[in-house]
């Protein structure tokens, strides 16, 4: 029997016998499952479990309930349960109704799976009997979602529909996490059945599979290999990725990095796996990686990919990616081994496990790669990570490199997409991982506000900063209200450079000043009025450079949600930058990061976005 199948009982569940229709089932389950916060919007089709939920609240205590968090928009509710499960390594969870309800929720369902994030979403559905019809309300949710999702359900058995949920649980946590969608018609909610409390579908392939995954070893040959490699080379790096914090394994790199005295470069989703003020981190490698992280790419002779996975961003052009390095690839996805770039050791394992065996592997291994630390400290220390300082208009970098000083690490930051969540990620520290929620693969502009909703709510304890952009938070502005509906104290920095800022440096750099569709100069919104409007205590605009660490600490220190805007440069540019269709050599460093002597380039324009 399969760990995904393993009865966890020690005692028939006090409701197993008890007559129940199938939305009080769905929510029974959830209750199991350990869920204490549910967002969604409600309609028709979900009715029956929206009502559920109400009934299994009665009488019950705070401690006890299920909370409902209604957004703005479905799309808000699904990056609010991909905040929730980001920030706590929970399974989070939505509701939404049949038709536009599902619909909206394609793009957080398809940005969790593009990062690995374990969520549930519950999908009301029109009636069987309906169903292919075009009925009101109807979407055809099976066949949108799965190109999309981990795995997708439509339950039109009702005696299924308890193991169809906890399956989906039991999906979305175990391997590659991801999300599971379940469609569940109308009047499937509203039959009859008895409540066992336990029970899974049978999913033979896939239980197999992740049986044999959590059971996999280290031969002893295949740790010999690795560390052959490891003693023949004299310039380690390792590359780490968001499979690394969806593992658990943040502890075991930490311990593996500093028992063989290996730097390290994290993903934008790898951030935090790696305490950002360790001597052994260089921070984030790639596209807007700082320049000594990507230095020390171009340098390495071993590169060990934890977790990772070699996209576009990171790679670029592939085969001068890591130039002079042997490659071992550590993944708990095995069609990620060799699917970009080609490896000399490999192996199929959560991180976290992979990583203890091959430190116990390795007790006896000894090597000094202190000449390589030298050197990597001076790559840290030629090419720091800079910018206008003379400016009279304030840069986004000094906004966070002030807010750093505040924050020293400890808060969790979630960011829209664009320059605002490179700035982010490059200028803020982040001691612990689960700390920096962000879109990674999917780059879904709209994210930061949502997400930080459900950081805070899965952690009401820890400081939760949006740092949002005014492209990105015009998005799902409507949550502003979310946070003073129900009193949920993030702390929304916005960096207002009246524009899309990445598109507008694409068109610098590449399209000739070309600004077509992304000058928002003209745009009318007050931001701070509409915080105002949404019942904000703290609200401020800052302008002058005077005013900013002021701000920032009252902003900070507000014990409810705040809103600080801060206007700062329109024309300025995240970099360093590799370009599309360039190698690491390549990298533009801008004015006021200094360079190695390179070569002159030439930017393939076709290359993408």
């Amino acid at each position: 029997m399969s760990t995904l199948r393993e009865a966890k009982r020690i005692e028939q569940h006090p409701l197993a016998g008890k007559k129940m229709t199938g939305a009080d089932m769905v929510v029974q389950v959830l209750a199991d499952e350990g869920v204490d916060t549910v967002f969604g919007y409600s309609g028709g089709a979900i009715l029956p479990t929206y009502d559920a939920v109400f009934r299994y609240n009665e009488g019950r205590g705070s401690a006890e309930e299920i909370r409902l968090i209604v957004p703005a928009t479905e799309q808000g509710a699904g990056f609010m349960a991909a905040g929730y499960a980001r920030a706590s390594g929970r399974v989070g969870v939505f509701i939404v109704t049949s038709g536009p309800g599902a619909t909206n929720s394609v793009t957080p369902i398809r940005d969790c799976h593009a990062d690995s994030i374990p969520v549930v979403l519950i999908c009301g559905q029109v009636p069987r009997a309906a169903m292919g019809t075009d009925a009101f309300q109807e979407a055809p949710v099976f066949n949108i979602m799965s190109a999309c999702a981990k795995h997708v359900f439509l339950v039109t058995d009702e005696t299924k529909i308890e193991e169809t949920i906890r399956t989906a649980f039991a999906l979305a946590r175990s391997g590659r996490p991801g999300p599971v969608v379940v469609d569940i018609p109308r009047d499937v909610q509203l039959s009859e059945g008895t409540y066992r409390g336990e029970g899974l579908l049978e999913l033979r392939g896939y239980d197999e599979r992740i049986g044999r995954l959590q059971q996999v070893a280290l031969g002893e040959e295949a740790a010999r290999s690795f560390y052959d490699l490891l003693e023949a080379s004299e310039r380690p790096l390792i590359y780490a990725g968001g499979g690394v914090i969806n593992g658990d394994a943040s502890e075991d790199l930490r311990k593996f990095a500093a028992r063989f005295q290996i730097p390290v470069v994290t993903t934008l989703l790898g951030i935090g796996a790696m305490d950002t003020t360790d001597d052994l981190s260089l921070r984030m490698l790639g596209m807007h990686g700082t320049a000594f992280a990507n230095y020390a790419v171009e340098d390495c002779d071993f590169l060990i990919a934890v977790g990772s996975r070699f996209d576009d961003r990171v790679a670029g052009k592939v085969k001068e990616f890591a130039p002079g390095a042997r490659i071992a690839h550590l993944d708990v996805d095995a069609s990620e081994i060799g699917k970009v770039k080609g490896v000399d050791w490999a192996f199929v394992c959560d991180a976290r496990r992979g990583l203890a065996q091959l430190l116990r592997a390795g007790k006896g291994i000894q090597k000094d790669f202190s000449p390589w630390l030298q050197h990597v400290r001076e790559l840290r220390k030629s090419h720091p990570l800079d910018y206008n300082r003379e400016s009279p208009t304030l840069q986004s970098e000094e906004v966070l490199a002030a807010m750093n000083e505040i924050t020293r690490g400890k808060a969790i930051v979630s960011t829209g997409v664009g320059q605002h969540q490179m700035w982010a990620a490059q200028y803020l520290d982040f001691v612990e991982p689960r700390t920096f929620l962000t879109s990674g693969s999917m780059g879904t502009m709209g994210f930061g506000l949502p997400a930080a909703v459900g950081a805070q709510l899965a952690c009401p304890d820890k400081l939760v900063v949006d740092v949002d952009g005014d492209g990105s938070i015009r998005m799902n502005l409507g949550e502003l209200e979310t946070l003073t509906n129900y009193n949920i104290p993030v702390k929304v920095l916005l960096l207002n450079n009246y524009g899309d800022g990445m598109v507008r440096q694409w068109q610098d750099l590449f399209y000739a000043n070309r600004y077509s569709g992304s000058d928002k100069t003209l745009h009318r919104k007050d931001f701070v009025k509409a915080a105002e409007a949404d019942g904000f205590g703290f609200y401020r605009r800052v302008t002058e450079r005077g005013e900013l660490r002021e701000a920032l600490q009252e902003f900070i220190a507000y014990p409810g949600p705040s809103f600080l805007e801060v206007v700062v440069d329109q024309n300025a540019h995240v970099y360093p930058m590799i370009g599309p269709g360039m190698g690491y050599k390549d990298m533009i460093t801008g004015q006021y990061i200094k360079p190695r002597a390179r070569r002159d380039v030439v930017v393939d324009k076709n290359a993408g976005f």
